[in-house]
């Protein structure tokens, strides 16, 4: 990206906090995925240490359409509980990091679609893995899971088009779907698009007294 930009972490809300303050940041727009709970945790500490504006920006949640068989749970460990004891072809389209819980799960055969690799692999008799990236159409989706078999799907809430393929297809297919909800987080100034975001950021820098409509004759 064109603009500086920093990778890592900052050790914690403190120092996140310390970040702010010595670099003079004025304000603060929480994008991250809906799930990255412990990032805006962090930042909603930071900010009010540091006496700045914070904003987020979340996509609108998932919401099931006739025709939609989706169990909601809380917890991946929630999920595993959700899939019973009866052996299924279950599509994991989840991070590699949000797999181990499913291990203890072994009966299942487990389809892992995940952007890095899965290294190490899960310990279960039957895992395979596809290593991609997004969107994915429901067409696409529809024969990844007519072709391997599928019975169950297991995912995150994250909301948005580029991963909703999955959904559709499993509507179309009659397949149940686990559906993990968001974690909590703090309660803050929430939008869902970045021209609103782009907006706030607007107001905030505009000059007091500046409304940025023109006078009528001007």
């Amino acid at each position: 990206m064109p603009v500086p930009t920093r990778i890592g972490g900052f050790g914690g809300a403190a120092g996140l906090e310390e970040y702010l303050k010595t670099e003079g940041v004025q304000m603060v727009i929480d994008a991250t995925h809906p799930f990255a709970a412990q990032i805006s945790t962090n930042a909603f500490h930071a900010v009010r240490g540091a006496g700045i504006p914070l904003l987020a920006l979340r996509r609108a949640a998932w919401a099931p359409h006739e025709g939609d068989n989706w169990t909601m749970v809380p917890t991946m460990e929630a999920a595993v509980a959700a899939l019973g004891k009866r052996p299924l072809r279950v599509f994991l389209a989840l991070g590699r990091k949000e797999l181990a819980p499913f291990e203890a799960a072994p009966q299942h055969s487990y389809l892992v679609r995940s952007v890095d690799p899965v290294d190490p692999p899960m310990a279960v008799p039957d895992a395979r893995y596809v290593l991609t990236r997004g969107p994915f159409t429901e067409a696409d989706d529809a024969v990844l899971l007519r072709s391997q078999g599928i019975q169950a799907i297991v995912c995150k809430n994250s909301g948005g088009k580029a991963t909703s393929g999955k959904l559709a297809a499993a509507r179309t297919l009659g397949l149940p779907v686990i559906m993990v909800e968001r974690p909590e987080v703090p309660q803050v100034r929430v939008v869902k698009t970045v021209e609103q975001a782009i907006g706030w950021i607007d107001q905030r820098a505009r000059p007091a007294g500046k409304s940025g409509k023109k006078k009528r004759g001007e």
